[in-house]
């Protein structure tokens, strides 16, 4: 049972392995600092910050956020630790959003373990002109660890918080911080929108955008004005050109006493406001609404169905939530009225004690089939959008048996979005929601070799779940190539032991690797050092402001390392070369698949520990391990593979391959 602090209150932890979740409804800075036994940090090398976010068992996000989960191993702590501060402040890069606690959302921090259960739970209210604040402390107490509730805010900023902890460079600290934010806040990908209302299973349609040059109603006539959609992409722009009649162009108004002037081009015209989505026919009374694919906001189709399928995962989540909530009432009034009902021996046996306890299983039947009753209502009107919403997606959402696949053509432009697989829970196995994330990666991705938790077949041997593994990495390649324009995306494989060829057939046949896999220590080094080359110069070119002067040589595209058999073929230089390239390059378009069983990599210790916790963790076979941002339930993976004698993903590629061709 979750414990929910107060200020000041502390709760026992039982597990060293831990993550803190943080919610908030604004972007926040998240930090933590390492402090002695009289609670002083001894020196900036004690902060976990965005611009250097890993310490010996502590690792914090790198980019302000609305949401973070920090990764904290107390038995990897040294000892001279004896206190761990979690801290929250909001940015002050750009010059934007809220500048104290007062005008936001009271943050929630949540310290929970690796499965997600949560531990302890804190709502951090009483704040005014604060913008910076100590959450919580994880302090050492006779050899155990606990969890206080803080909630010091501090007006003066991070740097009035670390000056209170002891550090003197504390100012030149807060300035680095909001230096590696402001980088961060460059790349940041938006959010999913927020629903329309609470508990509405009916989403808005996108009103029409005006451009420019279209006017919206005026102040004081009839009608509401529709508000106008955002797009993560930003404003769409316009187009030069003029109208074919001349009667069309736009004539700039004049201005009225006191009133803004038009500066909009007589002669530009605005682009085209996106059109509306699909609406359903009329229900008949008392009816829902049948489902439409794309109902949702976006300024694309594209764009509608990502939100669409958000809206989706989120509603599943919310549903299944509530009927567990109702379940867990249903099982502690049984109990409490059993408890009432045989607390006086006279009842304990005979007639009235038999029903009492025929009444508190009745009152439990009755409250679980209420329950049930509304989630089976709510699954089949999520099953109904399931049907019309996966035939309507696109290549990059779709599965490998949908028939949109054979009509494929190389794109022209990146989507919006991925599918990796698909997402269930316990409760309604049949349904399956897609597992969309935004492109491009943000996240290296870790396809684990090892055997899961939850598979109790040992009928699947080691070599199964490599070959499976593999499987699942070629698979989710080859759909990166076919959903990048030509030329845009380009794959590299390392196999030091050869061991993947089979797999690794469909990508070397047609032709769309960039090179050869990478075999024996000599491959794997060569791969990772023009791998490493590359994110230094663009790195550097990036900072320097002089992105045009690149080698003309080099190729831009975004990048993809596919690695078998890790740490097999790997010497310590390798090893930092791959940490390297996970930590630095997502962000100038150099990515991470790892193929490996993370037992495999034991020998290197907590070494490797940030590197995988950097990675996305998939499965080959059907896995609980990931949870959703909104009430942490475990989803069980499913990963996207090609129907079993299927050719789609051979004529998918042979087209990929000509379009490289011919772009080259």
């Amino acid at each position: 049972m979750t414990a929910e602090l107060v200020r000041g209150q502390n709760h026992p932890l039982s597990q060293s392995r831990l993550e803190i979740r943080v919610a908030a409804g604004t972007p926040l800075v998240a930090s933590a600092t390492l402090s002695d036994e009289n609670g002083k940090a001894r020196g900036v090398d004690w902060v976990a910050h965005p611009g250097a976010p890993t310490l010996p068992g502590l690792e914090v996000s790198k980019q302000a956020a609305a949401d973070h989960r920090l990764a904290v191993d107390l038995d990897a702590m040294p000892e001279a630790v004896h206190r761990v501060n979690v801290l929250l402040a909001l940015p002050t890069a750009g010059g934007q959003g809220p500048v104290r606690f007062g005008t936001v959302a009271a943050p929630f921090v949540a310290v929970t373990g690796l499965d997600g259960t949560e531990v302890a739970s804190y709502t951090i209210t009483g704040l005014d002109a604060e913008c910076a604040v100590v959450a919580l402390e994880l302090y050492r107490r006779q050899g155990a660890w606990k969890v206080r509730a803080v909630g010091q805010g501090y007006a003066g900023g991070l740097a009035e918080l670390f000056a209170d902890q002891g550090l003197t460079e504390a100012h030149r600290l807060a300035g680095i911080i909001n230096e590696a934010v402001a980088q961060g806040l460059a790349r940041s990908v938006p959010a999913p929108p927020q629903r329309t209302a609470e508990g509405d299973r009916t989403r808005q349609a996108a009103a029409p955008a005006y451009g420019p040059d279209q006017a919206a109603a005026p102040q004081g006539a009839p009608g509401p004005v529709p508000p106008q959609p955002t797009s993560p992409y930003g404003p769409q722009g316009t187009q030069p050109g003029y109208p074919a009649d001349p009667s069309a162009v736009t004539q700039p108004s004049s201005p009225t006493a006191g009133g803004p002037v038009d500066y909009s081009h007589p002669g530009r015209q605005a682009a085209a406001p996106p059109p509306p989505p699909p609406t359903a026919p009329p229900a008949p009374p008392g009816q829902p609404a049948p489902p439409v694919a794309g109902d949702a906001t976006g300024w694309s189709m594209d764009e509608r169905l990502y939100n669409q399928v958000w809206g989706m995962f989120e509603d599943l989540a919310r549903t299944t939530a509530a009927y567990r909530s109702a379940v867990d009432f249903a099982d502690s009034r049984m109990e409490k009225e059993l408890d009432q009902a045989l607390s006086d021996p006279r009842s304990r046996i005979g007639g009235q004690g038999d029903a009492a306890r025929e009444a508190a299983r009745a009152k439990h039947a009755q409250l679980v089939d209420q329950a049930r009753a509304a989630l089976d209502r709510d699954l089949a009107q999520l099953a109904a959008e399931a049907e019309v919403v996966e035939p309507a997606l696109p290549p990059a959402y779709a599965r490998w048996d949908n028939p949109v696949w054979h009509g494929y053509r190389v794109p022209m432009e990146i989507p919006m979005a991925l599918r990796l697989g698909d997402l269930s829970l316990p409760e309604s196995e049949l349904l399956r929601i897609p597992m969309l994330v935004r492109l491009p990666l943000e996240r290296g991705l870790w396809i684990d070799s090892g055997r899961p938790a939850s598979l109790d077949d040992s009928s699947v041997n080691a070599d199964e779940l490599g070959r499976l593994a593999m499987d699942t990495a070629v698979a989710l390649a080859a759909r990166l190539l076919a959903v990048y324009p030509a030329g845009e995306f380009t794959v590299h494989v390392i196999d030091p032991a050869g061991s993947a060829a089979q797999a690794l057939t469909p990508l070397v046949h047609s032709g769309v690797l960039a090179t050869p896999p990478a075999l024996g220590a000599a491959g794997v080094a060569d791969v990772l050092t023009r791998l490493t080359q590359r994110v230094d110069l663009v790195q550097m070119a990036v900072r320097g402001g002089a992105a045009d002067s690149l080698p003309p040589g080099l190729d831009t595209a975004e990048q993809l390392l596919i690695v078998n058999d890790f740490p097999h073929g790997f010497d310590d230089r390798a090893v930092t070369q791959l940490r390297y390239l996970a930590d630095e390059g997502p962000a100038v378009g150099v990515h991470l698949m790892m193929v490996a069983d993370r037992e495999e990599a034991a020998g290197y210790g907590p070494l490797l520990d940030p590197l995988w916790r950097s990675l996305l963790r998939l499965t080959p076979l059907p896995d609980d391990h990931l949870a959703d941002p909104w009430v942490g339930h475990a989803w069980t993976y499913e990963p996207a593979l090609v129907p079993p004698g299927s050719q789609v993903l051979q004529q998918v590629l042979t087209q990929v391959a000509t379009a490289r061709t011919k772009y080259r």
